[in-house]
């Protein structure tokens, strides 16, 4: 049994580590800022399903507050920190950029600060597929060029790789990044695509479909994004024997530290995404052709060897599968 602390346990990701954390018999604690980025009521209802397990416990902390970071860390030991605070969206990051220099730097920071100093066995972190930026390369691989990003949301979690490794080299933090592409599920964010195709198409009214549809997606059911998660938990990462400075590695190093993508390792189109959610619907959608939006990329699917071949990840999830857990919670939670 371990002690687990998961910032952003109000979250989408973050409410279904915990779940399966503390099914398995580990001790949680959450953080969450209740940021009302989006609909704070979701996440006090996914954060009252987490209450009800003794081994539950919440702060509500912001992990920018430095303060009451240390004091957290100060009054609490845990084996394991699972890092998943952060500033989300793309489009978002365009209208408001000091708020994921806030969360997304500022936070991470204290995060790798409070570990350091309390030697903490194992830090875990969401990186995202947002890194991959302008690189065109499909499916992508945790060792293709990172050094172009498209959003600053992206350009934000690739300093968190950055910040990672300096933590990793100078300290020896066990330090692993999780590139998550595109998640979904039951209790989902409302600011995704499938929320809001969902809502629109329920209530007879368009969706916006970008780039007239000629979009690409790894789109990986929330169940087997945690699996992964679980098996880094339960593997810290270590260091490359076989590293070279003279031939550098991306995802490894000299220092305790990887990095991982995780996602379903398929291509998706958005018009086939869109059929698939009719389908589970039994409704049409009434498409909005729109152009490419900023900071958006045309196509985005992982390689996900490194993972199945370090831990033997499978995500299992069909889409079709998915969709329909996803829809069954939908009409429910919001009485639809």
């Amino acid at each position: 049994m371990s002690k687990v602390l998961i910032t952003g346990a109000a979250g989408f990701i973050g409410f279904h580590l915990a779940q399966a954390l503390l099914a398995r018999g580990d001790l949680v604690v959450g953080v969450d800022n209740l940021d009302p980025y989006y609909d704070v009521q979701l996440k006090k209802d996914r954060l009252s399903q987490l209450m009800a397990e003794k081994a539950f416990s919440f702060f509500e902390r912001d992990i920018a507050d430095t303060k009451k970071i240390n004091k957290l860390f100060n009054e609490q030991e845990f084996d394991v920190v699972v890092n998943l605070a952060a500033q989300a969206g793309v489009r978002y990051s365009l209208e408001n950029p000091l708020a994921y220099i806030d969360a997304n730097i500022v936070g991470f920071t204290n995060i790798l600060e409070v570990c350091r100093h309390h030697r903490v066995k194992n830090l875990v972190y969401a990186s995202s597929s947002a890194v991959y930026g302008a690189n065109a390369h499909n499916p992508a691989s945790e060792n293709d060029n990172v050094d172009h990003p498209v959003s600053l949301y992206g350009a934000s979690k690739k300093a968190n790789e950055l910040m990672a490794h300096t933590y990793a080299s100078l300290f020896g933090l066990s330090v692993t990044g999780l590139r998550f592409f595109t998640v979904y599920g039951a209790w989902g964010r409302p600011d995704m695509a499938l929320s809001k195709f969902t809502k629109n198409i329920l209530e007879g009214r368009p969706i916006e479909v970008y780039n007239d549809g000629d979009m690409e997606r790894d789109f990986t059911y929330v169940d087997d994004v945690v699996q992964g998660i679980i098996k880094v938990i339960d593997n810290p990462a270590k260091t490359n024997p076989d590293w070279s400075p003279l031939k550098p590695e991306c995802a490894t190093s000299y220092a305790p530290y990887a990095i991982y993508n995780i996602g379903k390792g398929e291509s998706v189109n958005l018009l086939n995404f869109i059929e698939e959610i009719e389908k589970a619907l039994g409704e049409k959608a009434i498409k909005q052709f729109l152009p490419l939006q900023p900071g958006d990329v045309l196509k985005s699917y992982s390689d996900t060897k490194k993972l199945q071949r370090a831990f033997d990840y499978k995500p299992n999830t069909t889409l079709e599968e998915g969709l329909k857990v996803f829809i069954d919670w939908y009409r429910g939670y919001y009485k639809v």
